[in-house]
């Protein structure tokens, strides 16, 4: 049996056409599906596809799964036609988000930022910094991007403790939180968008943080509160590194450009040289599971 499955660039199209039981089609979003690709039972959106995909799984009337190029689901969970599996491309992305929340960390306690601003009005800004060697770090999410950021970061001195949804050997549980956030420096934020975690960073999880710390966020935006956010860094109580923000993208007359102690880029954590390769070489494994009449094991189940 062959599976026909909609590709979103010739990237897919290339990879998946080594893939035993695959014909990749190739699709362009936004217009009609060719011909040739209307009976195809998987469907792979682009990547972070900001559209509604509604119009795309009208047109799939066989249509079995969708498959993700991107870890998280949020934007497909619920609107998935009933019926249709939706996996995600977890394990494809986690390295580079991690690797660039060690780089935010450094940024904010070597003074990074400050020290270029010098170079560009031609300063000699001698000052001491911080360090990231004896940093105690929590990390909130114990999937792949939590463990990745685990392994990039301990050999810089730092000691990692983990929190997931519930409890197990080596990782607290979600509900031990408002106990563990006074006890470390920095609070690194890796868990899915879900009814459970949208505001989960509101104004009571801040006051908990101890006096100085820096909140990292390479979630999803809606996960911090971000007028609470705004108000503890206005004060100078903490810091923070973001790569994504609520809004996305931030307008130009945002306090958030601003205000003091903040790291910011623009959700470019992912976005990296090989990250296709690295994404599709999941799809790959997913569906070639799936031509095999097995379940990818990223399947969503709820929200994630």
């Amino acid at each position: 049996m062959t599976l026909t499955v909609l590709v979103p660039d010739d990237l897919g199209l290339r990879v998946l056409s080594e893939v035993d039981g695959l014909l990749p089609v190739r699709y362009e979003p936004g217009e009609p599906i060719p011909p040739e690709g209307r009976d195809a039972e998987v469907l792979v959106p682009k990547f972070l596809q900001g559209a509604d995909p509604a119009e795309v799984f009208a047109q799939l009337p066989k249509l079995r799964l969708v498959q993700l190029l991107s870890a998280g689901a949020e934007r497909f969970v619920g609107r998935v036609p009933e019926g249709v599996l939706l996996s995600t491309c977890r394990g494809a992305h986690g390295g580079s988000t991690a690797e660039w929340a060690v780089g935010a960390l450094l940024s904010v306690y070597r003074d990074f930022p400050a020290f270029e601003r010098a170079r560009q009005e031609r300063r000699w800004d001698f000052h001491p910094t911080e360090t990231l060697q004896d940093k105690e770090i929590l990390v909130v999410g114990a999937g792949d991007l939590g463990e990745q950021f685990r392994r990039r970061v301990e050999p810089f001195g730092a000691s990692v403790t983990m929190v997931g949804r519930s409890a197990r050997d080596g990782v607290h549980a979600v509900s031990e939180l408002p106990e563990l956030l006074g006890g470390f420096d920095a609070v690194l934020m890796v868990v899915p968008l879900t009814t459970e975690t949208t505001r989960m960073v509101d104004a009571e999880f801040l006051s908990r943080m101890k006096d100085g710390a820096v909140l990292v966020n390479a979630a999803r935006g809606a996960v911090v509160d971000t007028p609470a956010l705004l108000a503890e860094l206005e004060s100078g109580r903490l810091r923070a590194a973001l790569d994504v923000t609520d809004p996305e993208p931030l307008p130009s007359d945002h306090p958030l450009w601003t205000v003091p102690g903040l790291f910011i880029t623009p959700h470019v954590a992912g976005s990296c040289t090989g990250s296709g390769g690295r994404a599709y070489r999941v799809v790959a494994e997913e569906l070639a599971r799936f031509a095999r009449g097995e379940q990818p094991r990223n399947l969503v189940r709820g929200e994630y």
